[in-house]
C-alpha cells in the first residue's frame, strides 16, 4: 500500500537571530503531511472524492511524493520515514 505524502518548501522562514537575505532565501520550510488509515487515492490531490481544498491548494503549489511504501503499522512507517532506516534497524 502506497501512503501519500505532501513535501512543501516555501521561502517564508523568520530567523530569531540576525541573518544575510541571501542566507534566508536558501533555506526553504519543509512540511511533511503523513496520514495514519487513509488510502493512496482518498484526497483530492491523488484523484479522490474527499474534499480536502486546503490539501488541494497545498499540493499545487508543493512538490508531491507519491511512491513512499508503508508497513503494516504506523511506528515503524513513521521511524523509516524519520530515519530513512529499515524499521529493524531503526528499533521497531
Amino acid at each position: 500500500m502506497l501512503a501519500p505524502v505532501f513535501v512543501s518548501a516555501c521561502n517564508s522562514h523568520q530567523p530569531k537571530q540576525e541573518t544575510k537575505p541571501e542566507e534566508i532565501s536558501s533555506r526553504p520550510n519543509i512540511i511533511i503531511i503523513v496520514a495514519d488509515d487513509l488510502g493512496y487515492s482518498d484526497i483530492g490531490p491523488f484523484g479522490g472524492d474527499i474534499n480536502t481544498p486546503v490539501l488541494d491548494r497545498l499540493a499545487g503549489e508543493a512538490m508531491l511524493f507519491s511512491n513512499f511504501h508503508v508497513l503494516p503499522t504506523c511506528s515503524p512507517t513513521r521511524s523509516v520515514l524519520l530515519t530513512g532506516y529499515d524499521n529493524h534497524i531503526a528499533g521497531l
